[in-house]
């Protein structure tokens, strides 16, 4: 099997990031269906959503948050070259548990969804770590 270089990993893992941050809008726009939308009053639909779109809607929030930081992790690490093998774990972590995040706040269970929580986010430090110490 070929394996891609780290650089071409950490600037493919930006696009990727950004479709997880949609793929909860997905289920947002089911659940708008089912109640019927609105066009004149998109926002004002929010309390009639039923609770899976609701949760579908802050972890659709909660991925624009996310994303902003690990892009900026990712470009930091192939600006700076890094260049291991705990970087493609990093990338790999956060965006696994990107998703699984979304889908345990779909699902509604709170524990898996704080756990991937901390997996992403801890991925995205780990990037955040290795680029600085390539400037040492």
């Amino acid at each position: 099997m070929m394996s891609l270089p780290v650089s071409t990993l950490l600037i493919a893992a930006i696009p990727a990031a950004s479709v997880l941050v949609y793929l909860p809008f997905l289920v947002v726009a089911y659940g708008r269906v089912q109640v019927g939308y609105d066009v004149a009053r998109p926002r004002a639909l929010f309390d009639k959503l039923p609770g899976y779109a609701q949760r579908a809607t802050w972890a659709h929030q909660n991925s624009f948050e996310a994303f902003m930081l690990f892009a900026a992790a990712a470009l930091m690490a192939y600006v700076t070259q890094v260049n291991s093998s705990t970087a493609i774990l990093a990338i790999t972590a956060h965006l696994a548990a990107r998703l699984f995040f979304s889908i345990f706040y779909i699902l509604n269970i709170p524990v898996l969804r704080s756990l991937m929580f901390g997996i992403g986010s801890a991925g995205t430090v780990t990037l955040m770590i290795l680029s600085l110490q390539q400037l040492t």
